[in-house]
This record gives C-alpha cells, sequence and structure tokens, in this order.
C-alpha cells in the first residue's frame, strides 16, 4: 500500500471549494485590524484573536523594527545554545515579575510550549489528566508524553474528580486544563479543580492563551481572576493573542522551570524567537502593565457585543470572555452562513467537528479592545440579516 493513499483520497476540502463554501486559507492584505482588507474588500474582523488591539500599536511596531536593526532576523539556533539574546533573558524576567512566578522561560511557539512543558513534566509511571475541550496542543503534549492520558468530561468536575480516583495514590498526576475555553469562551472552574489537586496530591496546569491579557487583574490570567496564583502550579501561555507577536511561555517554580529548561526536546532543539517576535511581545507586555485599562475596555466591548447580539435575537454561547460563539448547530448551515457573511463584509470563524459537537456547530466571534461601539452595530446588524434569511 502507498503511503500517500490517504492523500490522494482525501476529497473534503476540494468537495467544499467545488460548492463555493470553502472557509480557510482567506488572504489578509493589510494589517490584523478591527478593519482588514482581505481578498480585495473591506472586511469587519471578528475572527481574530488580537484581544488587546496590539498589532498596529505604532511603540510596538517600533520596537520590532528596532530589535531587527539591533539583532538581525534571526538567532539561527536553540536557546540551549546559540540563539539566547539578552532581550530573551528580560522578557522571561519581566514576565515572571508580572504573574508572580519565581521563574519563566519562553519558547518559539505556543503550540511548542504546551508540547515541550507536559511531554518534560509526564513521565513513564505518571498520569495527566486532560479535559476534554481542552486544545490540540494539550492532547499532543500528552501523547508525546511517556505518562498516560486519561480525560474528563468538559468542566464537569465529579467526573474529575472519579478519574483521580481511579488513578494510584502513588503516582505522579498533573491536571491540565484551558483557563478560557477557545471555542467556547467559557472559563475553566478553576476554583474546583485546584481543590480536587490538593485532595488528591495532584499538580495543575493551566493553559492562558485565552486569558492573557483578558482574566485577571491586569490581565495577569485566569488564575489570578480566582486569586489562585499560588495555587496552580504552572501557568502557560502564548504571546501570539493579546501579546500580538508569536511564541510562548511558561511560568511556574525556579525548579520546575529549570527542569525543563534541561529536559524539554521542543525547547532544546527548536530554534529561539526571533529578535523582532521577543521585542514585539515585551514592548506589548510593557504596554499592558502601563495602560491596564485597555483589559477594562476590552470586557465592556465584548459586554456590549454580547448583548447586542443577544437583542438582535441570537442564539450565542453567554460567558464573560471576548470569545462570543453563534450556535448554526449543522455543518452546512455553518458553511453557507459563514460564506454569507464573508460576503456582506464580516469576518467570523467556523467551528466544525472535532471542535463542536456534530449537531452543535458554531460561527465563533471575537473581538478587540480596539473595537467600537458603532463598528459593531454594524457587524451585528449584518450578522442578524444572514442568520435569520
Amino acid at each position: 500500500m502507498d503511503i500517500f493513499e490517504k492523500c490522494y483520497n482525501y476529497k473534503t476540502a476540494d468537495e467544499t471549494k467545488a460548492q463555493g463554501l470553502y472557509p480557510f486559507f482567506h488572504a489578509l492584505e493589510s494589517k490584523q485590524d478591527i478593519e482588514v482588507i482581505m481578498e480585495g474588500k473591506r472586511r469587519i474582523m471578528l475572527g481574530s484573536n488580537n484581544y488587546l488591539g496590539l498589532t498596529t500599536q505604532p511603540e510596538i511596531i517600533e520596537a520590532s523594527i528596532k530589535a531587527i536593526e539591533k539583532y538581525g532576523t534571526g538567532c539561527s539556533g536553540s536557546r540551549y545554545l546559540n540563539g539566547t539574546l539578552e532581550m530573551h533573558l528580560e522578557l522571561e524576567s519581566e514576565l515572571a515579575d508580572f504573574l508572580g512566578k519565581e521563574a519563566v522561560v519562553t519558547f518559539s511557539t505556543g503550540f511548542q510550549t504546551n508540547i515541550g512543558i507536559i511531554s518534560a513534566i509526564v513521565a513513564h509511571g505518571d498520569y495527566v489528566i486532560c479535559d476534554r475541550d481542552n486544545h490540540a496542543s494539550i492532547y499532543d503534549g500528552c501523547r508525546l508524553s511517556f505518562g498516560k492520558m486519561v480525560r474528563y468530561q468538559h468542566s464537569n468536575m465529579e467526573d474529575l474528580e472519579r478519574v483521580l480516583q481511579s488513578i494510584p495514590e502513588s503516582a505522579g498526576k498533573l491536571i491540565v486544563t484551558d483557563g478560557v475555553f477557545s471555542m467556547g469562551g467559557d472559563i475553566a472552574k478553576l476554583p474546583e479543580i485546584v481543590r480536587l489537586a490538593k485532595k488528591y496530591n495532584a499538580r495543575t496546569m493551566v493553559d492562558d492563551a485565552h486569558a492573557f491579557g483578558i482574566l485577571g487583574e491586569g490581565g495577569r490570567g485566569s488564575a489570578h481572576y480566582f486569586g489562585l496564583e499560588n495555587d496552580v502550579d504552572i501557568l502557560m501561555s502564548t504571546f501570539s493573542k493579546s501579546l500580538a507577536s508569536l511564541g510562548g511561555h511558561m511560568a511556574a517554580d525556579y525548579k520546575v522551570v529549570d527542569y525543563v529548561r534541561h529536559s524539554s526536546r521542543p525547547f532544546i532543539f527548536s530554534a529561539s524567537m526571533p529578535p523582532s517576535n521577543c521585542a514585539t511581545t515585551l514592548a506589548s507586555l510593557r504596554y499592558l502593565r502601563k495602560h491596564p485599562e485597555i483589559v477594562q475596555r476590552l470586557s465592556d466591548i465584548s459586554a456590549y457585543a454580547r448583548n447586542g447580539l443577544i437583542k438582535r435575537g441570537l442564539k450565542i454561547i453567554v460567558s464573560s470572555t471576548p470569545i462570543i460563539p453563534i450556535y448554526t448547530y449543522e455543518v452546512m448551515n455553518t458553511l453557507v452562513k459563514a460564506k454569507a457573511l464573508y460576503e456582506a463584509g464580516v469576518y467570523v470563524n467556523p467551528v466544525f467537528p472535532p471542535a463542536a459537537p456534530q449537531d452543535g456547530c458554531l460561527l465563533r466571534t471575537s473581538y478587540m479592545a480596539t473595537h467600537t461601539e458603532a463598528i459593531l452595530d454594524e457587524a451585528m446588524d449584518i450578522i442578524q440579516k444572514v442568520m435569520v434569511s
């Protein structure tokens, strides 16, 4: 059998394209902003994770340019050997201070961060306990570890306790959860997770990719939101969302971070964050610290959108985050509505299985602190017209 047979037999994308409903890989021709030019036409951007709107902030762009001028375009190797810049260490120090943890280590991408942490921490004989709705990078980190992955029903604390009770008392245990779940926008039940972790002698890790810059004092994330920053053992987040760059970090006790720094294969054998990305992340973090009011602005504009969608009769998943999914239920309906919105000038993200249940497909909308009420009213009027037609 030819190993490429699966490739030649894959027809889903071609069939969707033939129907004129293919929703992916639309090309941007402008900056990632509240309005974009995408394939030659203005679209209101409701499908970005640029939550704080910092990708277009002039002083952050200037920091990126200056870093290239000083350090060049790349580091040419891993942090472990020749790829550590003084700026990498500066970023790690400032992140640790911001999050109230002893140490931070940074990775080149967010996906790599979860793979790198979990595969290093979870060894043979250990267990990693995973919420069913966790991000794909968490699942891949679990698979690449030498431990055993067990899952619990999404945000079901009774099921989490059932899973913990089934694990040998002597085994090492790491509970991993998203802080804010990327598709539904709901917040993890961290107080209960931490309580159960302590009861069953487990450690906790939170992926705050969609909570950093959004929840907690000054945008410090879901653990700070609940006042549990000293109780959650590992804080992870990405730089590609609120911090307008690329990369990720792990924050924890110094000894835990140092172990990962010397044991994580994805960290040791990957090239480090390029100077421009590192400088952008550092400048964005400093901007956030100087302007904590943008976190409140993001919350306010998200509430405005949430209330506006409800008033227009749309069925949404209600949470308190900038992620507001609209139910479309069936795959074909989702494809049709996503295309209609795109053609009408609003960009959203269609969500299909396995990211959503078979009969629970969504149009995922997400919001930025830089959105205005006027542009959201324009977008929501278009959404209402398309969704009720």
